[in-house]
């Protein structure tokens, strides 16, 4: 497998042509005092965007990414993006992390280095990890696929070849949103080389076998299922389009970055642990440069896509069929919807459960230093 360096490097015209179409950007009605109870608020996006074309400096952030050792890799025909952080302990555990939508490989970056160099950060060197971040298909500096299905299951088998391409014939995987689906699979098809999964998330696509034979339900995962519908009919829009007609979305986001960042950072308010001040979590940098990745590389649709073919191909499971390698997952508080644990063990081997302080949906962005000290406790035993 041909593995060869890369250097994040955005062309001044695609700056440029940034500031111009900012510049130019035509602003909906809104009804008044709306707030944020339609959608995005007016206020709030118009400030994000004075900020973005007056302040936000790409080169900075740029230079930042940079910091870290990139790579490109093919695998199958298509080209893959990923972050290589070797570990500095003596015998680092390789560790394959995968981000979800919509954020990018930005999300895991503060967790990188607690990971991969624990002794540096008041840990022990004996959990380190060489730590492997790569960006999913169709996401950041990826290549988008031009084919049917690029669902977790195959991104799966591409990230066991990765591995392997590595070096690495037994590993860890953990993930959130799409990364947690991509863990289970891995977990689930390629138990062979997989020593354990850690998600902070269960799979939106996530069914146990609930047929003949299987135990009923309990009260608290018949109250996770009235919450997850209660949940997908206040805020699951936008999965509903992305998974059913993403091509038809993509065309206004693709061209506009205002609407683009009001797609994008709807998300980061409401899935975070924020109380409504989506800057009590992210700075504007955070939120612009995860969003400018989505703008550079043109990747709100092959992204969007994954929820359609996804839904294609969900993980859903038979009568005996289960992960079973051993599974942890960091439960935070404001993750929603998140089922409780018997309805994780149905089909997980779940040997690690911890129900963290604080935090939602972006983790590792959120919470970095209690995430990483999960996920050293629960592979620590794994080792």
């Amino acid at each position: 497998m041909d593995i060869q360096p890369f250097t994040v490097q955005i062309p001044e015209a695609d700056l440029v042509d940034l500031q111009t179409r900012l510049a130019r950007t035509r602003w909906p009605d809104e009804i008044a005092g709306a707030d944020w109870e339609y959608g995005t608020s007016l206020a709030y996006l118009k400030d994000l965007m004075s900020y973005w074309q007056e302040h936000f400096d790409w080169r900075v952030q740029e230079r930042a990414i940079n910091a870290f050792a990139h790579f490109r890799a093919t695998l199958d025909g298509v080209g893959i993006h990923f972050i290589h952080q070797r570990g500095t302990g003596s015998a680092p555990l390789p560790l394959i992390i995968t981000h979800g939508w919509p954020g990018s490989f930005v999300e895991l970056l503060k967790i990188a280095p607690l990971l991969s160099d624990p002794a540096r950060y008041g840990g022990d060197a004996r959990d380190a990890f060489d730590v492997v971040i790569p960006s999913l298909p169709g996401y950041g500096f990826s290549d988008r696929p031009s084919e049917r299905g690029m669902h977790p299951f195959r991104i799966a088998d591409l990230w066991a070849k990765l591995m392997a391409a590595l070096g690495y014939h037994r590993f860890g995987a953990q993930g959130g949103d799409w990364g947690s689906s991509v863990a289970s699979c891995l977990g689930f098809a390629h138990a062979d080389a997989v020593v354990g999964i850690h998600l902070n998330y269960i799979p939106g696509s996530y069914a146990p076998y609930l047929g003949p034979g299987a135990r009923g339900l309990s009260a608290a995962e018949r109250a996770f299922q009235q919450a997850r519908e209660r949940w997908l009919q206040t805020e699951g829009g936008y999965g509903q389009i992305q998974r059913t007609k993403p091509q038809t979305l993509a065309y206004g986001l693709n061209d506009s970055p205002a609407g683009l960042a009001a797609w994008i950072v709807k998300k980061f308010r409401a899935w975070s642990d924020c109380n409504g001040d989506v800057e009590r979590r992210f700075s504007k940098d955070e939120l612009l440069t995860n969003i400018a990745i989505y703008w550079f590389t043109q990747t709100i649709s092959s992204s969007a896509r994954l929820y359609y073919e996804g839904r294609q191909r969900p993980l859903q499971f038979g009568q005996g069929e289960r992960v079973h390698v051993p599974c942890g997952v960091a439960r935070l508080p404001k993750e929603a919807p998140m089922p409780p644990r018997e309805w994780v063990e149905r089909s997980y081997n779940l040997q690690h459960w911890a129900e963290l302080p604080r935090g939602g949906h972006f983790a590792a962005l959120e919470e970095p230093e209690l995430l990483a000290q999960d996920i050293r406790a629960f592979f620590r035993p794994l080792r």
